[in-house]
């Protein structure tokens, strides 16, 4: 779904008290927003379990870096794989232990209602799971929402107006976009590209390239240093060195990649995402189409931040291409504002 992701919001009712708590389960990251106190909670949709015992061992930032380190009977584990719930017991196990860190304390009798974002294309099997995994949480009313519609809010954007909004919003598993406008939906698409595409995309290329084995935490971090999405490179940073092991002698071994090298790597996933783009375009009708004309595309989630990704846009498909203010968190805020509508 992250980029998929899933975002919650949780009211409980302690007495005359309703705490509203946001959620954002992402494929990548887990984001709690927390009414009156903000967001308190973002870690990464990780968790490490014993295979011995079934049992967790560390969950979010300390299970991930764990991942590549761990001895034989210790797997790290990313319970959500493509935006959508791939283990449910385990993202059960996550949720509930980082509701507890953010002092959300489950009470079978409290009432609660929950809002669940979905990815646009969601099948009703992954859903159902979605639904569950709120109700699990201790929800007694679950609401869905599709991603786009979180995003757009979260950026701040005008949606129940007559006039046309285009959102991109490139998450960890999924890239959602749509063009919203009178309060809904008008057309959309989801494609199982993000962040998590990427970062393999990296680690496929310089095993073939370089003849270098690396993990997935190294691959992210070199496409968030010297990562592009346009074929000049980064204008800032050309290269990095990234230690791996040598596939032909199985030591140790450095290596430099350069920004060009990772623009070369990412280049079929970024050629998805505009044409999924364009593929909403074309649905768009004319008098939308005139409204985005003027006001652009706005971009939301972690995989937006890539460097030159707004310009790659903005040269294939003739349109401004903003970066909301908070990527990352827009869907998490985005949720609050439906909690009030639907309030």
């Amino acid at each position: 779904m992250d980029v998929f992701r899933i975002n919650i919001i949780i009211m409980r009712r302690v007495g005359e008290e309703m705490q509203n708590v946001g959620i954002d389960l992402g494929t990548v990251s887990l984001l709690v927003y927390i009414e009156g106190r903000g967001l308190v909670i973002n870690e990464p949709s990780v968790i490490a379990v014993d295979k011995e015992t079934g049992k967790p061992v560390a969950v979010g930032q300390e299970a991930r870096e764990m991942i590549g380190r761990t001895p034989t009977h210790i797997e790290t584990v990313c319970p959500m794989r493509d935006g959508v719930i791939a283990d449910f017991r385990n993202t059960e196990i996550l949720l509930k232990y980082l509701l507890k860190k953010a002092n959300v304390a489950a009470k079978p009798f409290a009432k609660t209602r929950v809002v669940v974002c979905i990815p646009s294309d969601v099948t009703d099997i992954e859903e159902r799971a979605i639904q569950k995994a709120a109700f699990q949480a201790g929800a007694k009313k679950v609401k869905v929402v599709e991603e786009p519609f979180a995003a757009a809010l979260g950026a701040g954007l005008d949606i129940m107006g007559a006039e046309g909004n285009l959102v991109v919003d490139v998450g960890g598993g999924t890239t959602d976009i749509a063009v919203l406008s009178m309060g809904g939906i008008v057309c959309k698409t989801s494609i199982r590209v993000g962040g998590n595409r990427m970062d393999d995309a990296i680690v496929k290329y310089v095993r073939r390239v370089h003849n270098v084995s690396i993990g997935e935490l190294t691959a992210e971090r070199i496409k968030i240093e010297i990562g592009c999405a346009l074929p000049e490179g980064h204008h800032k940073r050309s290269s990095m060195e990234v230690k791996g092991r040598d596939l032909v002698t199985g030591l140790p071994k450095t290596i430099l990649i350069t920004s060009k090298e990772v623009f070369r790597a990412l280049n079929d996933h970024l050629h998805s995402i505009v044409a999924a783009v364009k593929g909403v375009l074309e649905q768009t009708p004319p008098e939308l189409a005139g409204d985005i004309e003027d006001r652009g595309m706005y971009l939301t989630g972690g995989g937006a931040l890539l460097h030159g990704f707004d310009e790659r846009l903005q040269r294939e498909t003739g349109l401004k291409a903003t970066l909301t203010d908070d990527p990352v968190g827009c869907v998490v805020w985005g949720t609050g504002k439906v909690l009030k509508q639907w309030a």
